[in-house]
C-alpha cells in the first residue's frame, strides 16, 4: 500500500490529544421512568391508546425516547408523528448525526404505527428493516420530523414505512418495515 500527499495528515500524536486540550467537556442527563410500568399499563388498552396515554402523559415514554429525545406530535390509527430535538450528543466522529439515531427513529415509528392498529393483548417487534439514508443530518438541520405508516397490518406480521424530514422539510431518510405481531406474554 503506498501513500501520496493527498492523503490525511498523521494521526495526533498521545499529547496533542490530551483531554485537556479538548476545551471543556459537554454532557447531558437523561432521565426516565420504569419501563414496566407502561408495559403495564399498555395490557388493558389497545396500541392507539396505549400511545395516547403515553402522550397525554399519563404512561411514561420509553426510556429509548427520553435517551433520543423523541417526542409524540399526532397518532391515529395506522399513523404515527414523531419529533426529534438533535444535538452534538449523537454525533458519530465525521461530525454528522450518527445514523443510528435516524435508524432509531424510523423503527420507532414504523413500529408505534403498527401498535396504533392492535388490539389489546397483542404486540409487536421488528423482524426485518430496511433504511436509506438520502442526506447528512446536524444539530443545524434543526429537529427531525418521523412519519410511520402501516402499509398493510396483519394478524402475524405487519408491514409499515417511515419517513424521516429535516426542520426544513427535506427529506433525510426513509425505511420499510416488517414487524412480527403475537401475543402478549402472560406475566
Amino acid at each position: 500500500m503506498t501513500t501520496d500527499a493527498a492523503s490525511p495528515a498523521s494521526p495526533p500524536t498521545s499529547t496533542d490529544a490530551a483531554p485537556d486540550a479538548w476545551g471543556e467537556p459537554r454532557s447531558r442527563t437523561v432521565t426516565w421512568h420504569d419501563p414496566l410500568l407502561t408495559a403495564a399499563g399498555a395490557l388493558q388498552r389497545s396500541g392507539l391508546e396505549t400511545m395516547q396515554a403515553i402522550r397525554d402523559g399519563l404512561l411514561p415514554p420509553a426510556p429509548i425516547a427520553m435517551l433520543m429525545q423523541f417526542d409524540i406530535r399526532s397518532l391515529e390509527e395506522g399513523r404515527v408523528e414523531f419529533g426529534c430535538v438533535l444535538d452534538e450528543s449523537v454525533y458519530n466522529p465525521i461530525g454528522v448525526v450518527h445514523g443510528g439515531l435516524v435508524c432509531t427513529l424510523l423503527d420507532t415509528v414504523a413500529g408505534c404505527a403498527v401498535h396504533t392498529t392492535l388490539p389489546a393483548g397483542l404486540a409487536y417487534t421488528s423482524i426485518e428493516l430496511k433504511v436509506s439514508y438520502l442526506r447528512p443530518v446536524h444539530a443545524s438541520s434543526g429537529p427531525l420530523t418521523a412519519i410511520g405508516t402501516v402499509v398493510k397490518p396483519g394478524r402475524r406480521v405487519a408491514f409499515a414505512e417511515g419517513t424521516v424530514l429535516d426542520g426544513a422539510g427535506r427529506t433525510v431518510a426513509t425505511a420499510s418495515s416488517s414487524l412480527l405481531v403475537f401475543p402478549v406474554p402472560a406475566a
